[in-house]
């Protein structure tokens, strides 16, 4: 039976290749990297480049061969992003809470990565020993991220109720009922990420925040997108919070192997 670290793998894997592909067919930028300033010059040449970079990273993921070099990459796209691209605009209206939204799911994504490349095997060929440590060691920030980012989005259900009313489906009958209690489960989702008693409850904690996402690319994302073929928009999103629920099971399975290494008699490791 496949693990679900490596189901979040492949997840992970499928949403760069879809997010390349979609970067070289619209020559445009998708969600994971945002458009660049306009005063940079060769929008679409920029576009391609990085699409390719995203496929190219998505293969490597997905067969498992420098896939940790891929995710070194990605990382630092996503850092240069947040740094430059997010922030700013985010600080020129800071008071607005919507505006955080981005930079954090920047940073979720971020917190994907990470977990990504940590949970990975080391090479046989001990070239990539030191980029292994370097990841082991940002872990503990990946649920950090993962977590945050949950939080953030179940608050601002109840703070933007309204909107986000307009994004349950037509056939779904009280939409703000489901508004509030997928708030209510993303709040509490992050926060056992972030504050798990035994890598026990946060395993457990993973796993149901990655199937409350997966359900969410089945019943939202995929069913808005098929709606509107020709909004890029939509489509990134199946990918993107398809990629967050791969992130998901990929913690919720180093949980339950950091519980397995514990020796017996020792506090589980943190």
């Amino acid at each position: 039976m496949m693990s679900r670290s490596t189901l979040g793998r492949f997840f992970f894997a499928i949403s760069m290749v879809a997010f390349g592909i979609q970067q070289l067919v619209t020559a445009e930028f998708v969600r994971l990297v945002p458009p660049l300033p306009a005063w940079i010059p060769g929008h679409a040449s920029w576009a391609y480049l990085i699409g390719i970079l995203l496929l190219l990273a998505g293969i490597a993921i997905g067969i498992g061969h420098k896939a940790r070099w891929a995710a070194a990459m990605l990382g630092a796209m996503l850092v240069l992003s947040i740094l430059f691209l997010h922030l700013p605009k985010a600080a020129a209206n800071p008071l607005a809470g919507f505006v955080w939204t981005n930079p954090a799911k920047a940073l979720a994504m971020l917190g994907g990565v990470i977990l990504l490349a940590g949970a990975l095997p080391r090479e046989r060929v001990d070239r990539s020993s030191t980029l292994a440590s370097l990841f082991e060691r940002l872990m503990p920030l990946g649920p950090l991220f993962l977590g945050g980012f949950l939080i953030l989005g179940g608050i601002q259900h109840f703070v933007y109720a309204d909107f986000v009313m307009k994004l349950v489906p037509a056939w779904i009958p009280g939409p703000r009922f489901w508004v509030y209690l997928t708030g209510i489960a993303l709040i509490a989702g992050g926060a056992g990420l972030l504050l798990p008693k035994t890598q026990r409850l946060a395993a457990i904690a993973a796993t149901m925040v990655g199937i409350m996402i997966l359900l969410w690319v089945v019943l939202l994302h995929i069913p808005r997108a098929m709606a509107d073929l020709h909004a890029a928009g939509e489509m990134s999103g199946v990918f993107e919070a398809l990629a967050l629920s791969g992130a998901a099971f990929i913690l919720a399975d180093r949980g339950r192997a950091m519980k397995r290494e514990t020796p017996a008699g020792l506090p589980p490791r943190t």
